[in-house]
């Protein structure tokens, strides 16, 4: 008898409660943002380095799925429907991104990545700024140039940044960090646990408030076009376990005490 009694409580709230379990559908506003995205890159499947790579954003279509959270790449708040993870690695986008892209109307996204596409040597919008709810920001890999913009200082949420390029050649379409420098960036994004700079041109000493990052556990500022003495202050650094510093004009010893 309990167990007719408890069914029959569970449909009484299944009843009362129809939608409780369901997870919202995605907002008008955000599906068409994404879809606006979407429109405005080729595909290119040389726009990838990866080998796997493919384009996620190829089946997002309005007439066969309206619901924007079940697309490739896209995850939503279970709770509010809002697109808090997009994530667009290895997508084979080709085309130019300019501050009009309607990507930074995503303004709720928690993380993002754009790695390994074909951005067309385009600057980073300083609409970025709207992303400031981000704690995870890749752009590595997607031909990004000219100077990274202030306005990514203003993401002080973020805990992992990656704007790595890792280009030994063409110095003429690279990323820059010289005006914001270093020393700012790491003044203002005081949360960050991974920080990759791995060939961005920030031609510069290493400042020493990069050590007061105490939470950093991985360190790239390889083929920056750093210049200087070593920081004895690394040691500071006691939660690393990824550094690398190669391919610069640096001198000194690291300290015992990493």
């Amino acid at each position: 008898m309990g167990f007719f009694i408890f069914l029959y409580l569970s449909f009484l709230l299944f009843l009362f409660h129809p939608t409780s379990s369901r997870q919202p559908l995605c907002h008008d506003s955000e599906r068409s943002a994404l879809l606006r995205f979407k429109e405005s890159f080729s595909i290119n499947k040389f726009a990838s380095g990866d080998t796997s790579a493919y384009s996620k954003t190829a089946l997002w279509n309005l007439e066969e799925d309206g619901d924007c959270c079940s697309w490739d790449g896209v995850e939503c708040n279970e709770d509010t429907g809002y697109v808090i993870e997009l994530d667009l690695g290895s997508s084979c986008l080709y085309g130019s991104i300019n501050s009009t892209n309607t990507l930074f109307n995503l303004v709720h996204l928690h993380w993002l990545s754009l790695a390994d596409n074909n951005f067309n040597h385009s600057k980073i919008p300083s609409e970025i700024k709207n992303l400031s709810n981000l704690s995870h920001l890749n752009l590595s890999w997607s031909v990004f140039s000219g100077q990274i913009p202030s306005e990514i200082l203003e993401l002080s949420k973020l805990e992992s940044l990656d704007l790595s390029r890792y280009s030994w050649f063409d110095r003429n379409n690279e990323l820059e960090l010289q005006q914001p420098g270093l020393e700012s960036l790491v003044q203002k994004l005081t949360n960050l646990r991974v920080l990759d700079l791995g060939g961005v041109n920030i031609s510069s000493s290493l400042p020493h408030v990069l050590t007061d990052l105490s939470s950093l556990n991985f360190l790239s500022l390889a083929n920056c076009q750093l210049k200087g003495i070593i920081l004895s202050s690394f040691g500071n650094l006691k939660n690393l376990v990824h550094l690398d510093l190669s391919t610069n004009n640096l001198w000194g010893e690291l300290p015992p005490s990493i």
